[in-house]
């Protein structure tokens, strides 16, 4: 009876959508029905935190993902707050708890052996012009770890040859040099002569499109997924899974941490630590399959 009173008031004066109230309300019949198979003698009244918070590990236990449990919960907390507020119960059990903690996903990146047959492999490429370009952007990705939108804005002044270095201009417009190899090199400058050859090129913009603009987001991230799809079944193939490839290369090959995290543009290096989480279940990955007892 509580809990209908509490949907009337989503639905009527707070003008909250079906899909809320139906999501609400499977989240509060589902505590409902786990306190009174526990004890039929509790009721909206008489539960306590600790009831909650048994639910929600049970919720846990199911396999239910964090956000799943917290969204559960914050119903259930709106629930008490409502009938606080309306004197339908003496007090809010659900004030302590606190609901878990949201599971930090690793990043996906294509492995080096994956890379190196795309990069290394001539048939992966088209011929011509669109060729040259998509595999030195995938290269520029890959050998510097820069950001999609720090690629677009890149302009040929930005690339010092003489030095192997780019000017990056990052987030709130922070530039930072980056180093490249002579892999790298040797593609920037046939793209270049490719370039020269098959536009007309005024913009000092570095990648151009078929039509000698400057190239947007969407046709980047289109070179990238068709050429990541050839070598990786990953579900995301963008520029950013190229950046986190990077990353793990990186450190995989005994870069260290504060040195990644400058060539990232990171402020923080507990921003660049989640790549340590990612080479250390590639490590147990090596292990579990090397070691005869493992």
């Amino acid at each position: 009876m509580i809990v209908d009173e509490f949907l009337n008031y989503l639905r009527y004066e707070r003008n909250r959508s079906d899909l809320t109230l139906r999501r609400y309300e499977q989240s509060l019949r589902d505590f409902e029905s786990y306190f009174r198979n526990r004890d039929s003698q509790l009721s909206w009244k008489s539960v306590d935190s600790d009831v909650i918070r048994d639910w929600v590990e049970s919720l846990m236990d199911k396999g239910d993902m964090a956000s799943t449990v917290n969204s559960s919960l914050s119903a259930v907390r709106s629930f008490f707050r409502f009938a606080l507020s309306r004197k339908l119960v003496e007090r809010d059990p659900s004030y302590a708890v606190k609901g878990p903690k949201k599971q930090k996903l690793l990043p996906q990146f294509v492995r080096e052996g994956d890379m190196d047959r795309l990069l290394d492999v001539g048939q992966m490429w088209e011929e011509g012009f669109a060729g040259v370009r998509a595999r030195t952007i995938i290269l520029v990705f890959y050998e510097t770890g820069i950001r999609l939108a720090e690629l677009i804005g890149l302009n040929v002044s930005d690339v010092d040859f003489s030095a192997h270095q780019i000017k990056v201009t990052g987030k709130r417009n922070k530039q930072r040099i980056v180093p490249f190899g002579t892999e790298l090199d040797a593609a920037l400058h046939e793209y270049l002569k490719q370039r020269a050859v098959s536009l007309a090129c005024p913009d000092d913009a570095l990648f151009l499109s078929n039509k000698g603009r400057r190239m947007t987001r969407s046709q980047v991230e289109t070179v990238v997924k068709r050429h990541l799809s050839l070598v990786t079944t990953l579900k995301k193939r963008t520029p950013h899974v190229l950046r986190h490839s990077f990353a793990t290369a990186m450190l995989n090959n005994g870069a260290s941490l504060e040195n990644v995290r400058l060539l990232l543009g990171h402020e923080s290096v507990a921003t660049t630590q989640i790549y340590t989480h990612t080479t250390f279940e590639q490590l147990k990955r090596v292990y579990e399959n090397a070691h005869p007892r493992a």
